[in-house]
């Protein structure tokens, strides 16, 4: 299974109603969602009433990823906005099993996330409870970034996890990703891949040149 999950911080801003359907047309999978505070990560970018605003224009699910410190205080406004899926950072709080546990009373899909210097055990005790782990493939914050290698290695021990204890949550992988990183984390196992740059941001190839090449490689 390859999901793709194009981000819209590599969007155009000024167009994201166009951007957030071409993607739909294109065959893109989910709409994956960045919402950065300023504060767990330096760069600032959207709020809830954003996602409300572009959620009457796709039928595909969009994937809230919290990047910011106390995620309680916006899970409930995220999730009323449209969110199918809400992800917050294990670093990001002092009550994970809390913030985990409110998204699903909303109805949402709950994911949690690990930045690339937090081991794998971090959340061990958590993967029982969610449906999606989310491994960065970046240090969070913004888009555009070189993929880090090593983290294969933790997509691995995700993946295990899963095999051997019959858990039923998506890998997910954001940051770096193109044809040729797209494939390293596939092989370790990931299957939901998060592309804003390569969507987006490429001069000569369409929206849709892009995502396919991610599913076809």
């Amino acid at each position: 299974m390859r999901i793709i999950a194009p981000s819209i911080l590599s969007a155009d801003f000024s167009k994201l109603k166009e951007e957030v359907q071409n993607v739909e047309i294109a065959g893109g999978d989910w709409i994956h969602y960045d919402v950065m505070d300023g504060h767990f990560v330096p760069n600032l970018t959207f709020g809830s009433g954003v996602l409300a605003a572009i959620r009457p224009h796709t039928q595909l699910p969009i994937d809230a990823h919290l990047m910011v410190e106390c995620p309680e205080k916006m899970i409930h406004s995220f999730a009323k906005a449209g969110a199918n899926y809400i992800t917050v950072h294990v670093e990001s709080t002092p009550h994970i099993f809390r913030a985990i546990q409110m998204i699903k009373d909303t109805g949402a899909k709950a994911g949690v996330s690990l930045n690339p210097g937090t081991p794998f055990s971090a959340i061990e005790e958590l993967l029982p409870l969610v449906d999606l782990v989310l491994i960065m493939t970046v240090n969070p914050g913004f888009g555009g970034q070189t993929f880090i290698d090593t983290m294969t290695a933790k997509i691995r021990k995700v993946a295990q996890a899963k095999r051997k204890n019959d858990y039923h949550y998506l890998i997910q992988v954001d940051g770096g990703i193109n044809e040729e990183t797209i494939t390293l984390c596939a092989n370790a196992g990931a299957e939901v891949f998060v592309a804003g740059s390569y969507v987006f941001s490429t001069k000569n190839k369409t929206v849709s040149q892009q995502i396919q090449s991610l599913k076809e490689v």
